[in-house]
Formats: structure tokens, sequence, C-alpha cells
């Protein structure tokens, strides 16, 4: 009898399956023995697009000759479909395949991709003669067959991470029980390590890849990390037999509109006094639908309430559980914190654009080597991955004695340190470009647009920056919205970081357009030309310091009035007890 109840113990309690809908043990599968796939896939992935990505506007104005507006536009504009697709792909996950399955087949796609932007870099009719001034506007253009192989590889690779993306973080969070005190307390880790491997992948392709592309050619620059992402699809399927799977629920959209429609037509009816009175499946109810997540009933957003409320109808669009409801609610609330981040996204945007091309005109010399630009990216990285680490060891073990709270601050708290970092880095970024702006005056480089007398060197501060306002605001992101949303649309609240992503790159497209157009206005040369020299980056960047600071009094306000989701088990609780023994 003790085996039996041991054996049934060892059973996963939050619904987690097999990929033949049969219930798992946690000793056999899940945890860190799964995640090891997982991770290791990350590396390699993300070491695959930052190959693309990271040297993007580089291939832009030196191989296809544009712009620098136009070349910053373009990769701004792809990387924000990069990051909106998600949500596409984490309904599909929700609603219909699940997140295994649509991450299967949308990995055929990105590798596809990856396969087709290897070739349009390598078969001679897709190359243009070498220019010497590819920015000056003087250089051959590209046929429409070159332009439509390259942004077509680029938008199926989008595809393909669409459905990839909002999937691998959630199968990865799925390894750990939140109603198994231990095992929830791994998935807090979980996703600082999860950032970790992100930016290891990405700092071997800013130092490898980068070089490789500057100095040797873009075929080897490209097929390598294609060949890196056939390797980590086979790796994440064979550790098939180690994974735990959720059962799609059903599409998060139409349930949410069912309760939106619910909650108007009876906006007439009085809400009752006592909650219970509203309409809720009973226990053996849930049990007999094998859902494992009941909510309770809440006064924010109470007019939502309303669709819970008994009319005589069972019709769904006529009446919804508390816990529809409810999910519906915590959804909707997380969308200002959502509206938070878009600012501190525009700003990551600069680190694969302006900061590169800021990097081209200054001295790049060590010794007989040439760093290429792109390569100052890997700073960001190696700053995040100390930081992560000092941050996981040190800084959350001492801000737990002082808040009793297992992550050591609050989700909320941590990001609003990423954005008092923003714009740090922006002020910091701001004082760097007007002392290399002063260089190129004195030494006469201002209409020639020739190299600035400085080394490389000094865009340092704000790359190292990033790297930790990225430990703040990144990683509490994705573990926020993965969090607080509702356990049957974990997908969809995973792409809403994603989505801070897409929209920060458009946004960054569209700014830096309109002070473009109207900083040039009345004969005015404009804040940014494709002469940097001549530019006025550092009204840019000084825009930017006062924009950080105007969004981080909207991003208190919106904080304040947050409500937090209440925890699911009271694993959390027991979890605080454990860290704080009497």
């Amino acid at each position: 009898m003790a085996v039996e109840e041991g054996v049934a113990d060892d059973y996963t309690q939050d619904g987690t399956v097999d990929l033949k809908g049969n219930p798992v043990r946690r000793s056999k599968r899940g945890a860190w023995k799964a995640c090891s796939f997982i991770i290791v896939y990350e590396v390699l992935e993300r070491m695959a697009f930052s190959g693309i990505s990271s040297n993007l506007v580089i291939y832009l104005t030196t191989r296809l000759h544009q712009g620098i507006v136009n070349a910053s536009n373009q990769v701004t504009n792809w990387v924000g479909v990069v990051w909106m697709t998600p949500v596409l792909g984490a309904y599909v996950a929700d609603a219909y395949l699940g997140r295994f399955w649509t991450f299967i087949i949308t990995s055929v796609v990105y590798l596809l991709g990856m396969i087709l932007l290897t070739m349009a870099v390598s078969l001679p009719t897709q190359k243009l003669p070498s220019c010497a001034q590819p920015t000056a506007g003087h250089c051959d253009k590209p046929s429409t067959l070159q332009l439509d192989l390259y942004f077509g590889a680029l938008y199926i690779i989008a595809i393909g991470i669409g459905g990839t993306k909002p999937n691998i973080s959630t199968i990865g969070a799925d390894q750990f029980d939140d109603f198994h005190p231990k095992e929830k307390n791994k998935k807090i880790s979980f996703f600082n390590w999860w950032m970790f491997s992100i930016f290891f992948g990405a700092f071997f392709a800013n130092i490898i890849l980068v070089y490789i592309q500057d100095n040797i050619g873009w075929t080897l620059g490209y097929g390598l990390p294609t060949a890196g992402l056939a390797i980590a699809t086979a790796i994440f399927v064979a550790g098939i037999p180690f994974y735990r799977h959720k059962v799609p629920a059903g599409s998060p959209f139409t349930r949410m509109a069912k309760v939106i429609v619910a909650a108007i037509n009876n906006r007439k009816l009085p809400l009752p006094r006592e909650a219970k009175e509203l309409y809720e499946w009973d226990l053996e109810e849930y049990a007999k639908k094998k859902k494992k997540f009941r909510m309770e009933v809440t006064s924010t957003l109470s007019f939502l309430n309303k669709a819970s409320i008994r009319t005589g109808s069972t019709h769904p669009w006529q009446l919804s559980t508390v816990t529809e409801v409810e999910e519906t609610k915590q959804m909707i609330r997380m969308i200002p914190i959502l509206f938070a981040t878009f600012v501190p996204s525009i700003m990551l945007a600069q680190v694969n654009t302006l900061f590169i091309k800021q990097g081209t005109t200054l001295d790049r010399k060590v010794g007989n080597f040439s760093i290429p630009p792109a390569s100052l990216i890997a700073v960001v990285n190696v700053s995040l991955l100390v930081s992560i680490v000092l941050y996981d060891r040190i800084f959350v073990k001492i801000m737990r004695k002082f808040t009793k709270n297992p992550r050591g601050i609050t989700l909320l708290q941590r990001m609003g340190t990423g954005i008092v970092i923003h714009a740090l880095i922006m002020f910091v970024s701001c004082l760097v470009e007007r002392r290399r702006l002063a260089a190129a005056r004195e030494h006469g480089v201002v209409e020639s647009g020739g190299q600035v007398p400085l080394s490389i060197f000094i865009l340092l501060p704000q790359f190292i920056l990033m790297g930790i306002a990225n430990v703040f605001m990144e990683v509490s992101k994705v573990e926020f919205f993965y969090n607080q949303a509702p356990e049957s649309m974990k997908s969809l609240g995973t792409s809403y970081s994603s989505t801070s992503i897409g929209v920060g790159n458009f946004l960054s497209g569209v700014l830096l357009k309109l002070v473009s157009n109207i900083s040039s206005r009345h004969g005015g040369k404009g804040w940014i030309i494709n002469n940097l020299n001549a530019s006025h980056l550092d009204y840019y960047y000084a825009f930017f310091a006062i924009l950080n600071c105007l969004n981080f009094i909207f991003f208190l306000i919106v904080s304040k009035y947050y409500v937090y989701k209440a925890e699911l088990s009271n694993s959390i609780q027991l979890l605080t007890e454990s860290n704080n023994p009497h």
C-alpha cells in the first residue's frame, strides 16, 4: 500500500501528460533532465538567429547598398515581425495543435528559411559588385529578384520563429510542476538560466559568426548558423522521451470574446451580493472535464463579473464561469504593463542598428586585427551572462533576507529597475556621441564622413549597461507574462513578451523616420543622415533618455494598481517558509 501511495505521489499534479495523453511521473520526465535538451536547443537556435540579425544592417548597407535610415528601418521591421508572429504561434498552440506539435512544424519552416537565406547570399546571380561607399547612393542597386529572394527568406524565418519562440520557453517551464514546492522553486531559477542560454548562444554568434561574415564571407557566415539550427532541432527531438506536455485548452481568444459578449449582454443586470451566487462549475465538474485549475472571483474589472450572472441561459456566449471571467481579466490586467515595456524594447532595437553604425565610424584596429562593429553586441552578452549569475547567486539571496520574497524582489520591481537603467543607457550614449562628434570636428572628417580617430571601445559603456538592463527587464518580462497568464493561456501570455519586442522595433522604425523627416525640414540636414559624422545622434539619444523617464512615471502608475494573480496552490507559501525556517 505504501508503495502504491509513493507511486501516486510521483505523478505530476498540474495536468501534464506524455504525447499519448497518459499521466506522467516526475521521476521519469520533466524537471532539469528534460530542460537540458531545451536549453541546448536554445543556445544553438539563438546562435543561428543572432548570426543573421546582429550583422543584418551591415549586410543591407554594404551588400545591398541601402542607406542608413532605410537599412535600419528594414532591420527593425523584420525584427518587429519576428517578435509579433509569436502571437499567432501561441494561438495555434493553445487552441489546436499544442505547444509540442506547433513547435515541431514551425521548426521545419524556420530551417527552410535559413537554407534559402544561405542560398540568397551564395548564388553568383544574387551578388552585387563591390562598392567603396555603399551608403553614398552611387552604387548599383539590387534587382527585384535579388531583393525578393533575400527578404522572402528572412520573412519565412520570421514565420518559423513565430511558432517556435512562444512555445519553446513555455515547454521548458511546463517541465516543472506548480503543485510541487521543490519544482516550483526550480522554475523560478529556470527563467534566469533560460535567458543565460539565449545570450550565451548570441555571444558565440557575435564573436565568431560576425567575424566570419566580415572577413571570410557571407556564405560560410550564414551556412554555419543554418547547420547549427539543424543540429539544435535534432537535439530537441532527442529529448522527446523526457518531456511533459500540456493539453490544448481551446482558443483563448474565443473564450475571452465569450466573456466580454456575455458581460455586455448582462450589462443592465445588478451583480449579486454574494460571489457564490455567480455561475461556476463544482469541483466534480472540473474533475470530469480534467481541468486542474479553478479561480476565485475578484473585485477588479467587476463589469466582467456580469458574464457569470445566472439568467437561466446556459449558452456559452451568454454565460461564463467565474474561472473563465478571471482568466479574461488576467490577460486584460497585463496590458498596461505590456504598454510600459514598449519603450525599453525601442532602446533594445538600437543595439542592432544605430549602435553598430556608430562603430563603423570609429577606429576598430587592435594591432593588426580589425574588430567587426557587430561584435560589440557580444559585450551585451558577456555583461548579461556575468550579471545574471551575480543576480541569481548573490543578489536574490541577499534580498530574500529583507523582503522574504523567494524571488528577492517582485517581478514588477525588477522591471522598474530595468527601465531606470535604460534611461541611464541613453544618457550615457548621448555623452559618448557628443564626444565622437567633437572628435570628428577636431579632425576635419565631418563632411567627408571619414573614420573618427577614436577607439571603438568608447562605445563599451552603453553596451555593458544594456546587458545589465536585460537582466532586470528582459528576464523579468518573460517570467512575468508567463507567470501571470492563466494556466490555459500560457503560450499566449508568453507571446506578450515577444509582442513587446516586436512593437518596440516597429516603433523604433517609425520614430527614426519621423525624427529624420521632421529634423530635416526647412533646409536642415536632419539628426540622422547617411553621414553619421554630420548627424546629431546625440540629440536623438537625449530624446530617448527623456522618453524613458516619462515611461518610468507611467510604469509606476500602472504597477501601483496592478493586482498579482492569486497562486493556484500553496506552494509559494511553502517555498517562502522553506527559505525562512524558524
